[in-house]
C-alpha cells in the first residue's frame, strides 16, 4: 500500500509539482502476507512520471544487446559443387537449370543467407537511469510492488518459495528482487518457473516491467535507493 502526504497551499497544484511534493510510504510485509511496518522511499526514484517511451526504448537496447548474433548460412555461390550445369539447356522437357546449387534445390544455396552481425545498441547511462526509476514508480502506483522485512527459507526447499508465492501472487510471474547473493533461495526457486530472482544492484528493467508482482526486501529498497538517486 502506497502513501501520501497531504498538501495544501493556494497555487496551482500541476502534476510535476505533485511528484515533487509526494513522500511515498510503503507498507513492509512478512512472508506470511501481513504487515510489520511501513518505510518511507525518496521521490526521486520512486515518485517520477511514467515515460513509456523512454522504457521501451531501454528494453529494446536490453534484449538486442542480449543477442549473440552468431547465425550464419551458405549462399548458392559458397555451397561446394555446383560447378557443372545439371542438364543441357533445351531438349529435355524439364525447367531450365544452371546449377544444382540453386535455392530451389535440395543441398542448395540459402536467399538471403544470414550472416554474423552486431545486433548491440548504445544507451547512454541518464537513460537508463531514468527508465528504471520511471519503471519502478508506474510499478509503485499499480500496486505491484511488494517490500518484505526480510526474505529467508529454513532450508533449501521449493516448496517453501512455492507456498509464499501462493499467498501473494498466484499463478502469475514474480521478481524477487534481494540483497546480495542467497544460495538457498536460489537453488530453492529455480525450479518455478513463474519466478524470476535477482540482486537489487543487478535488476533488469525488462524483467522489472514484464513481472506482474515485484517482491522486494528492505535492504533491496535501500540499495535501489541509493542507487537510483543520485
Amino acid at each position: 500500500m502506497v502513501q501520501s502526504t497531504r498538501y495544501e497551499g493556494n497555487e496551482e497544484i500541476t502534476h510535476n509539482a505533485i511528484l515533487r511534493i509526494l513522500i511515498m510510504k510503503i507498507d513492509i510485509l512478512n512472508t506470511e502476507n501481513k504487515k510489520v511496518g511501513s518505510m518511507e522511499v525518496p521521490d526521486a526514484v520512486f515518485a517520477q512520471e511514467y515515460n513509456e517511451s523512454l522504457i521501451h526504448q531501454v528494453v529494446v537496447a536490453q534484449l538486442a544487446n542480449k543477442r549473440q548474433g552468431t547465425k550464419s548460412t551458405l549462399t548458392r555461390s559458397e555451397v561446394r559443387g555446383g560447378g557443372a550445369k545439371p542438364w543441357r539447356q533445351k531438349g529435355t522437357g524439364r525447367a531450365r537449370q544452371g546449377s544444382s546449387r540453386s535455392p530451389q534445390w535440395i543441398k542448395g544455396g540459402v536467399v538471403f543467407a544470414p550472416k554474423p552481425r552486431d545486433f548491440s545498441k548504445k544507451v547512454n547511462k541518464k537513460m537508463k537511469t531514468a527508465a528504471m526509476r520511471s519503471a519502478l514508480s508506474q510499478k509503485l502506483r499499480d500496486g505491484g510492488i511488494i517490500v518484505l522485512d526480510k526474505f529467508e527459507i529454513a532450508e533449501p526447499k521449493t516448496k517453501l518459495v512455492a507456498s509464499f508465492l501462493d499467498k501473494i501472487n498466484p499463478n502469475k510471474t514474480t521478481l524477487l528482487v534481494l540483497q546480495g547473493e542467497q544460495k538457498d533461495v536460489l537453488r530453492a526457486g529455480k525450479n518455478i518457473e513463474s519466478l524470476k530472482i535477482e540482486d537489487a544492484s543487478l535488476l533488469s528493467l525488462y524483467d522489472l516491467v514484464a513481472s506482474g508482482k515485484c517482491v522486494i526486501t528492505k535492504e533491496a529498497v535501500e540499495t535501489l535507493a541509493e542507487v537510483y538517486a543520485q
